[in-house]
C-alpha cells in the first residue's frame, strides 16, 4: 500500500539504476607506479569488507586507494563512492558529512547513520573514506555499523592509523621503490624506479626543458633514496628545480636532513624526512611567506582571496594577490580551478604544519577570531541581501563555504576553547537557516541549532533563543513531526516569559500557524497566521511578511475561501517580482499552480508550476522541485495526458527521495497526491503504470527537470543516440538488459549459465561498442531502444 501513496515502488531497487556510476574525481596527473601495492590491495578487498591503506603524511594513501577504487568500479553494482574527511574537525558530524557528500536523502525520522544503513542495506557497493586519523574512533564505529548492517558494501579507508574494527585488514603503504644509493645501477636504469620516474615527471612539468641525463640521473637516484620514496617529499623538492641545479638540491638537502635529523625523536625516519623537508620549506620562504602561511591554516577548506586578505591581517602589508600568488609558486597553496574568482587550499600536510607554526607563535586564537568574524559577516550580509536578485550567486558561494562555515561554527561553539564565542555562534547557525533548508540539510541544521542553544546562557539573550527555537521547531516540521516542532516551540515561549518580544513571539506564531497548516487544521491556521503577518507588516519583516502570506494564502483558500486565499499569493508575487527575488517567488507560483488545481483550472496551474520549477531548478531548492514535479503530475491527470503524469510520478518520486521527505509531510497535500496517483494508475493500468512510473524514477535530476519542462535533450540521452554504429550481438543484448534489471556479473553468469569471466568480457564489449563507461549508462541506453519500440 505504501507504494500507491507515497508512489515510490521498490524504492531501493530502484535506486540502483538511478545511481550515477560513482563520484570519484578525474586524475590530473599521473599515476606512477604501485602495481604491487593495487594488487595486494585489490586482494585483500576481495577477502575482507574493510580495509585500510596506513602510512605517514604524504606518502600517498589516497592517491592508491584511488587509483584501486578507480579501478574496481565495475567490480560493484552500485559502483564506488568516495568520502573526503580531511575538512571535517567535529566528529559527531560524521555521518551526517557522509549524507551530504553522496547526496543520501535524510529520512523523515531517526538519525544521519540510519539514513546510511537504509540507504545502503540493499546495495553491493565500495565505499572510500579518505584521511580517517583525526575521527578514528567515530570513523571506527561507522564502518562497523555499515558492514554489520549492510551485508554489500565493503570499505576502503586512508588513515595514518588502522580503524581497529572486527574483521579489518590493513596495508602499509611503503616508499616508493628507489636505488640503493651505495649501489646506484648504471644512468639509464632509472626508470626501473617508481621514485625516480615520478621525479622526473614532475620535474618536466615544474621545468619543460627538464631532461633525464647520464650526468643527473645518478643524483636524482640518491635524491629520490634521501627523500625516502615519499611522494610528497618528491613533490616538493621538485619545485626547487626553478632555482636550484639537481646537484644543488642534493647539497642543500642533504644538510638540511643532517641539521634536522633528531628533531621528532621516536618517529619513523621517512616521517622524519618529510618534516625536514616541509621544515625547509619553510624557512625558504619569506617572512611574510611564513607568517601568511601559518595564518592560512585556519581555513578548513578552500578560500578566495578576500577571505584571504581579513585573516591575514596586517600581515599582507596591503598586498594579498602578490602573497598569494608567492605562495602559489612555492607549491604551498593549491590553486582550485572552476567558475568565477580563483580558490586556493593548503594540503593537509602544509595545514597540519601552518597550524602547529601558528599555535607556537600565539597567534592561533586571535586567526580563529578572525576567521570566525569574516564568516559570520559573510552569513550576515547573506541574511541582508537574500531577499534581493543575487540569490542564485548567494547559494554558490555559500556552497564552495561549506566546510569554512562549519569550522566557525565548530570553533565558536566549542566549550573548552578561550576563543568560544557562543552567542555569535548562535546566530552564525540562525543566519544559515535558508541555506540549509535549500539544500535539504535539515539534519545539520538541527545540529547546529541544539548544540549552539546548549551553549548560551538562558538569562541572555532571551529573543535570541526563541527566535533559534523557532528555527528548529521549523527544521522539524519538516522532518514530519509536528508534535516535537510544537514542543521545541512551548519551550521558547518559556524562553522569552514576560519579555515583549513581539517580533519574536510573531516568529512563534507562524510556526504554530504552519504546523497547524501541516496538520490540515484550517480553523487555528488562518488565525495564527493572520497574527504573524499583521507584526510583520508593521515592523516591516518583509522576510516574515513573504513567509505568512503564503501559509495564510493556502490556508484561506483550504478552508473554503478561494478567491481571498489567491488575492494573498498575488501580492506575494508582487512584492517578489519588484525585489528580484527568486525563492519565495518560486514557491508563491508552486502555492498558485496548486490552488489552479483544487479549482479545476489545470493549464493555468501547468503553466504556474513550469515557472515555479525553472526557478527552484536555478537555486537546487529541492524540497520545493519535489511539490512542485508532484503537482505537476496531477496537472498532467487532469489535462488527459496519463503516461506524462505517470512518468512525473516516478521523477517525483527520485526528487522527494533527495530532498528527505514524502508527500506525507503535508497532510493535505498527501491525500491529493494518492487520489491523483489511484486515477492514473486505474486509467493506465497497472503494467503500463509501473513501467512508466519506473522510467520517472530511474531518471537522473537533470533528465527529470528538462522533462517536466518540456526541454529537449541533445546529446547521449536522445533517442537519436541510442542508435549506435556498432551494433550488439544477441548475446550482448540479452546481457545489456540483464545489466539494465541491476544484476551482477555473477548473478548473469549463473542464470546464463556462461563462465563468468565470459560475462565480464561481454559487459566489457558493450562499453566499448556503446562508447559508454558505466552500466548505468547501459541500463539508459536498454531503456531508451525499449522506448522506442513501444
Amino acid at each position: 500500500m505504501s507504494r500507491v501513496i507515497l508512489g515510490c515502488v521498490d524504492s531501493t531497487a530502484r535506486a540502483r539504476s538511478r545511481t550515477a556510476g560513482g563520484n570519484l574525481p578525474a586524475e590530473v596527473t599521473s599515476f606512477v607506479g604501485r602495481r604491487r601495492e593495487i594488487t595486494l590491495t585489490k586482494r585483500l578487498l576481495a577477502d575482507s569488507r574493510i580495509v585500510t591503506l596506513t602510512g605517514p603524511g604524504g606518502i600517498g594513501k589516497s592517491r592508491l586507494a584511488l587509483r584501486v577504487a578507480t579501478n574496481m568500479r565495475r567490480s560493484f553494482r552500485d559502483k564506488v563512492w568516495l568520502v573526503e574527511l580531511g575538512d571535517l574537525d567535529d566528529p559527531d558530524l560524521l555521518a551526517a558529512t557522509v549524507v551530504d557528500q553522496l547526496n543520501i536523502p535524510e529520512s523523515s525520522g531517526g538519525t544521519e547513520l540510519d539514513d546510511l544503513v537504509g540507504y545502503f542495506r540493499e546495495r553491493e557497493t565500495l565505499l572510500v573514506l579518505d584521511n580517517c586519523e583525526h575521527l578514528v574512533e567515530a570513523c571506527a564505529r561507522l564502518v562497523d555499523t555499515l558492514v554489520s548492517s549492510c551485508p554489500g558494501v565493503r570499505v576502503l579507508a586512508t588513515s595514518r592509523q588502522s580503524l581497529g574494527t572486527a574483521g579489518e585488514s590493513t596495508l602499509v603503504v611503503p616508499p616508493l621503490q628507489g636505488p640503493d644509493p651505495e649501489q646506484l645501477p648504471a644512468p639509464e636504469a632509472y626508470e626501473q624506479y617508481a621514485s625516480v620516474r615520478l621525479f622526473a615527471e614532475r620535474a618536466r612539468a615544474v621545468v619543460p626543458e627538464f631532461e633525464v641525463t647520464p650526468d643527473n640521473a645518478p643524483v636524482l637516484m640518491r635524491l629520490c633514496q634521501r627523500l625516502d620514496g615519499n611522494p610528497l617529499a618528491i613533490e616538493l623538492a621538485v619545485v626547487r628545480l626553478r632555482s636550484l641545479s639537481p646537484e644543488q638540491l642534493e647539497e642543500r638537502l642533504h644538510e638540511r636532513y643532517e641539521l634536522l635529523s633528531a628533531g621528532r625523536r621516536g618517529a619513523p625516519r621517512r616521517q622524519q624526512s618529510l618534516r625536514a623537508l616541509i621544515d625547509w620549506s619553510y624557512e625558504l620562504c619569506t617572512e611574510q611567506d611564513r607568517r601568511a602561511w601559518a595564518r592560512l591554516s585556519v581555513f578548513a577548506g578552500s578560500f578566495d582571496l578576500e577571505a584571504a586578505e581579513y585573516v591575514l591581517g596586517e600581515a599582507t602589508q596591503g598586498n594579498t594577490a602578490t602573497l598569494i600568488h608567492s605562495l602559489v609558486d612555492k607549491s604551498i597553496l593549491l590553486r582550485e580551478s572552476g567558475e568565477g574568482p580563483s580558490r586556493y587550499r593548503l594540503s593537509h600536510a602544509l595545514r597540519e604544519y601552518g597550524l602547529e607554526k601558528l599555535s607556537a607563535a600565539g597567534e592561533r586564537a586571535e586567526t580563529e577570531i578572525r576567521h570566525h568574524r569574516w564568516y559570520a559577516s559573510m552569513v550576515e550580509r547573506f541574511s541582508a541581501e537574500w531577499l534581493g536578485d543575487d540569490q542564485v550567486g548567494w547559494v554558490r558561494r555559500l556552497r564552495a563555504e561549506q566546510a569554512n562555515l562549519r569550522a566557525a561554527l565548530h570553533l565558536a561553539s566549542a566549550p573548552d576553547r578561550v576563543n568560544a564565542e557562543p552567542e555569535g555562534a548562535l546566530r552564525l547557525a540562525m543566519g544559515l537557516g535558508r541555506y540549509w533548508q535549500l539544500r535539504g540539510l535539515h539534519a545539520e541544521a538541527r545540529h547546529w541549532l541544539d548544540r549552539t542553544l546548549a551553549l548560551t546562557a538562558t538569562e541572555h539573550a532571551r529573543g535570541h533563543r526563541a527566535l533559534a527555537l523557532a528555527m528548529s521547531a521549523w527544521f522539524t516540521l519538516l522532518h514530519g513531526d509536528v508534535s516535537g516542532a510544537r514542543r521545541s516551540l512551548d519551550t521558547a515561549l518559556t524562553t522569552l516569559g514576560n519579555e515583549h518580544a513581539p517580533l519574536e513571539r510573531a516568529h512563534l506564531t507562524q510556526v504554530y500557524g504552519m504546523a497547524a497548516l501541516f496538520d490540515r487544521d484550517t480553523e487555528s491556521a488562518p488565525r495564527l497566521l493572520e497574527n504573524a503577518l499583521n507584526v510583520f507588516r508593521n515592523h516591516r519583516d518583509p522576510q516574515g511578511e513573504l513567509f505568512a502570506l503564503i501559509g495564510l494564502g493556502l490556508a484561506r483558500a483550504l478552508g473554503g475561501h478561494g478567491r481571498a486565499g489567491t488575492d494573498l499569493l498575488d501580492e506575494a508575487l508582487a512584492i517578489t517580482t519588484g525585489r528580484g527575488e527568486l525563492y519565495w517567488r518560486s514557491w508563491t507560483l508552486w502555492a498558485l499552480g496548486y490552488l489552479k488545481i483544487l479549482s479545476g483550472e489545470p493549464e493555468r496551474a501547468d503553466s504556474a508550476l513550469k515557472e515555479a520549477l525553472t526557478l527552484q531548478r536555478r537555486l537546487g531548492n529541492l524540497l520545493a522541485i519535489a511539490f512542485t514535479m508532484d503537482t505537476m503530475a496531477w496537472a498532467a491527470h487532469d489535462l488527459g495526458n496519463h503516461k506524462r503524469a505517470a512518468y512525473l510520478f516516478g521523477a517525483a518520486g527520485g526528487a522527494w527521495e533527495s530532498a528527505g521527505s514524502t508527500p506525507n509531510l503535508y497532510t493535505a497535500f498527501a491525500g491529493q497526491h494518492r487520489d491523483h496517483l489511484l486515477a492514473t494508475k486505474r486509467e493506465l493500468g497497472d503494467e503500463d503504470y509501473n513501467d512508466a512510473f519506473d522510467r520517472g524514477y530511474r531518471w537522473s535530476s537533470e533528465t527529470a527537470l528538462n522533462y517536466a519542462l518540456d526541454i529537449k535533450q541533445r546529446g547521449r540521452g536522445s533517442n537519436r543516440d541510442n542508435v549506435h554504429p556498432m551494433p550488439l550481438t544477441n548475446r550482448e543484448h540479452e546481457i545489456a538488459r540483464l545489466v539494465a534489471q541491476g544484476r551482477t556479473n555473477k548473478e548473469i553468469a549463473d542464470l546464463l549459465v556462461i563462465a563468468l569471466r565470459t560475462v565480464e568480457g561481454h559487459v566489457q564489449h558493450i562499453l566499448t561498442k556503446l562508447d559508454f563507461t558505466s552500466r548505468a549508462q547501459i541500463a539508459g541506453w536498454v531503456a531508451g531502444q525499449q522506448s522506442e519500440q513501444s
